[in-house]
């Protein structure tokens, strides 16, 4: 008998599925979060339980924890083959005493692309890291809800083909979520030294996109008395047509990874590069959702909720850009604070964009062309690429961003690299980049006083949390 089943008995095991089992509210549900919640606790950074003395109470944890997903299978017949996976990957790894998690096979068995429909709801066991949250890869269990809203089907089943987009909110999560991380993953996944097999899915939590968002340009736009467009207005006061545009952003956004004119790898997966590098790239695929989205209002073709939400999706490209990247996170490569000031300064500095009398204004009719601009800029760089060698292509990348914003005065690269640099391998480049190669201007650092408690604050937001900005203490 295995050490899970052994302990089955103790915890018992319902024959059905209550009603409402897959509620954030429900006991089924809870059940399971507090055997994670407590099993996490014993859990070393690399998500082992090397404390042989806490393998009995361990093992009784996992058995909660396995009957509760066996009582909640029944409402998740689409996850039937991942739950039985999930049931045999905890089974094993309390047998094997509790070494580095190995959820290799309860991994390939999980495929919520394959069941996109607005409602679907998955509970995901797994353990991982968290991006932008947690870096222990410890055990996280989440509930989830798929968002799927007809006109983003239409769009994806068309032009915007990306089978892997799984737009999502959360129901429910344990601690590693309580975070600013807004993804679930597969490569973040812990399956011990298995060989990464091919993935074929990447979750975003569109709900927890739209209320940060909704918090924090609430209170950038009471602080520069920015006035805005009444279809801009309405995403502050609508969480799911908010939600809605993230989707549609998000979907394009992913699906211009890899398509275009580009290097042979723009992200350089393999190799370390000067996190400029990354700003671009990231910088270039919202700039392709901004553009698109210019597009598709534009076509006459285009329904009219379609077109209403290509307009919001310019509107939240602009002011997730300008107004929280570059004020969220650490000034240690930054690299989408780095892209936030890019936008804002290219917008300001082709007069579009004004700070006068301490109040933000923006020339709407002008905007799209202007940010269509900077995206051919990019997008220029990056042709011109495929004919340069490798630091040819990190210098130039490095004059784009300098022709609009100003070098930290220590900077290395601004001052111009020495010979020995220039003549060696690519890592000396990268050692040489400042980790605030491309410091906050004067602006943002008053700004940044202003929004910080408000940025703060939306870390583990949800929908269901979600408050406005002006209900907080400034």
């Amino acid at each position: 008998m295995s050490s899970l089943t052994a302990h089955r008995s103790i915890v018992g095991e319902p024959e059905v599925v209550e009603d409402g089992a897959l509620l954030p509210k429900s006991s089924t549900w809870h059940e399971l979060k507090a055997a994670v919640s407590e099993l996490r606790t014993l859990q070393a950074a690399d998500g082992s339980i090397p404390e042989v003395a806490s393998h009995a109470a361990a093992a009784v944890l996992v058995a909660r924890a396995a009957a509760s997903l066996r009582a909640l299978a029944p409402a998740l017949p689409h996850d039937a083959a991942y739950l039985t996976a999930v049931d045999a990957d905890l089974a094993r790894w309390v047998e094997t005493g509790f070494p580095v998690p190995d959820f290799y096979d309860s991994l390939v068995a999980f495929h919520p692309e394959q069941t996109r429909a607005d409602g679907v709801r998955h509970v995901v066991l797994f353990p991982m890291y968290t991006q932008n949250g947690q870096s222990e890869r410890l055990l996280e269990a989440v509930l989830i809800e798929v968002i799927w809203p007809d006109f983003v089907a239409a769009l994806e089943g068309d032009a915007y083909s990306n089978a892997m987009f799984i737009p999502v909110r959360f129901l429910d999560f344990t601690a590693g979520y309580d975070t600013n991380s807004a993804v679930l993953f597969p490569e973040t996944v812990s399956i011990a030294d298995r060989p990464v097999p091919p993935f074929t899915w990447g979750a975003i939590f569109a709900d927890r996109e739209a209320a940060r968002f909704r918090r924090v340009v609430r209170a950038a736009v009471e602080t520069t008395k920015l006035e805005l467009p009444a279809d801009a207005a309405e995403l502050l006061d609508d969480q799911a047509m908010t939600e809605h545009t993230f989707v549609m952003w998000d979907l394009i956004h992913d699906r211009s990874h890899m398509r275009g004119d580009l290097p042979f790898d723009p992200f350089m997966i393999k190799q370390r590069m000067p996190y400029f590098l990354y700003s671009l790239e990231e910088l270039r695929c919202d700039l392709t959702a901004f553009r698109e989205s210019v597009r598709i209002e534009h076509d006459a073709a285009t329904d009219d909720e379609t077109r209403a939400h290509a307009r919001h999706v310019q509107y939240a490209i602009l002011f997730d850009r300008i107004f929280r990247f570059p004020l969220t996170g650490s000034r240690v490569r930054n690299y989408d604070g780095l892209g936030g000031q890019l936008l804002f300064a290219w917008l300001h500095q082709h007069h579009v964009l004004h700070w006068t009398d301490t109040q933000l204004a923006i020339d709407w009719a002008e905007l799209p062309a202007v940010v269509i601009q900077l995206s051919d800029q990019i997008n220029e760089l990056y042709w011109k690429s495929i004919d340069r060698p490798k630091p040819s292509h990190w210098l130039a990348a490095y004059e784009l961003v300098r022709g609009t914003l100003a070098p930290h005065p220590a900077s290395q690269w601004a001052r111009g690299l020495s010979d020995e640099v220039l003549a060696g391998a690519p890592k000396g480049y990268t050692d040489a980049v400042l980790e605030d190669e491309f410091p906050l201007s004067m602006f943002y650092e008053a700004l940044g006083k202003k929004l910080r408690a408000v940025i703060d604050s939306t870390s583990g937001i949800t929908a269901a949390s979600a408050e406005p900005a002006s209900s907080l203490e400034s």
